[in-house]
């Protein structure tokens, strides 16, 4: 948890122009566009049943509970951001293990799945669809997310994961690239490269949510991937470069990082707010044109 502040805390001095907001709640309408009724009472009043919170990984709380819905809400105000100014970022979020009806993984709630669909409903209700993609490149594979959208075509979730780690079921998504432990930079990359190529053959999206999870470094614990910190960097600017040369908004997250030194996660997650800076403002180069 201590990561989530040190990212703040390092953002506000590195990139002092950046806007900082508090993230707001995600309300019960939108949580219930993707989220059963029972699970969303269930966990804002505490009658969540023991062993879906065991599932989730940590005992309910009333700050637990608050804390999911920001966490989405947070996702959402992003998503709107994006669709303005062509990039905008949640400081957590990513939580790609949560279901429709239970969580998983230090996951209570699946703030892509919700920001995806308050967004699609918002473009509809304009007399316009909206296509999303989810490209998930934290370590884990996105689950949840799979698995919500495992039927909807107006959803494209692309998932770049260490095969043998959690969760040891998988899920099937549009685009799933599964990895062998100790993969490093060049196969990595060129792993990435070939599902970023497939990604524009099979879809055409308006808006895109990135999972920039720093657990495929090196030095995470739970990782078991082998990227250095410069094959990070790469690994992002690919993305980054891919949304900028369509003009596709960019809903960045941080997902997972569990690094055996705090630090190291915090360092990998603050290159990734480099480069997104550098292409916010390539994004309005582009716009002033």
């Amino acid at each position: 948890m201590a990561k989530y502040a040190m990212l703040r805390d390092a953002l506000v001095g590195h990139f002092p122009d950046i806007q900082l907001l508090q993230a707001p709640r995600a309300s019960d309408a939108e949580l219930l566009r993707v989220h059963a009724p029972v699970y969303v009472s269930g966990i804002a009043d505490g009658t969540v049943p023991a062993a879906v919170m065991r599932e989730i990984g940590f005992p309910w709380s009333q700050a637990m509970a608050e804390r999911a819905r920001r966490s989405v809400g947070a996702t959402v105000a992003a998503a709107r951001s994006a669709l303005r100014q062509g990039i905008s970022a949640n400081l957590a979020g990513g939580t790609h293990h949560a279901y429709a009806d239970k969580g998983g993984g230090f996951c209570v709630f699946n703030d892509v799945a919700v920001a995806a669909r308050v967004m699609q409903a918002a473009q509809r209700r304009k007399g316009r669809e909206l296509q999303v993609a989810v490209i998930d490149l934290d370590v884990h594979q996105g689950n949840g997310t799979a698995r919500i959208f495992q039927d909807d075509t107006s959803v494209f979730t692309l998932s770049m994961h260490g095969e043998k780690n959690f969760p040891f079921r998988k899920e099937t998504g549009d685009l799933d690239v599964g990895l062998p432990d100790g993969t490093g930079d060049g196969d990595y990359l060129a792993a990435l490269d070939n599902a970023l190529q497939a990604l524009a053959r099979h879809c055409t999206p308006q808006l895109v949510f990135y999972l920039a999870g720093a657990d495929a470094h090196e030095g995470d614990r739970l990782g078991r991937l082998k990227l250095s910190y410069l094959g990070m960097q790469a690994r992002d600017q690919r993305v980054l470069d891919w949304c900028l040369a369509r003009r596709i908004p960019l809903v960045l997250l941080m997902a997972g990082g569990y690094g055996v030194q705090i630090e190291t996660t915090v360092q990998v997650q603050l290159a990734t707010y480099g480069l997104a800076y550098a292409h916010w403002q390539q994004w309005q180069a582009q716009c002033a044109r």
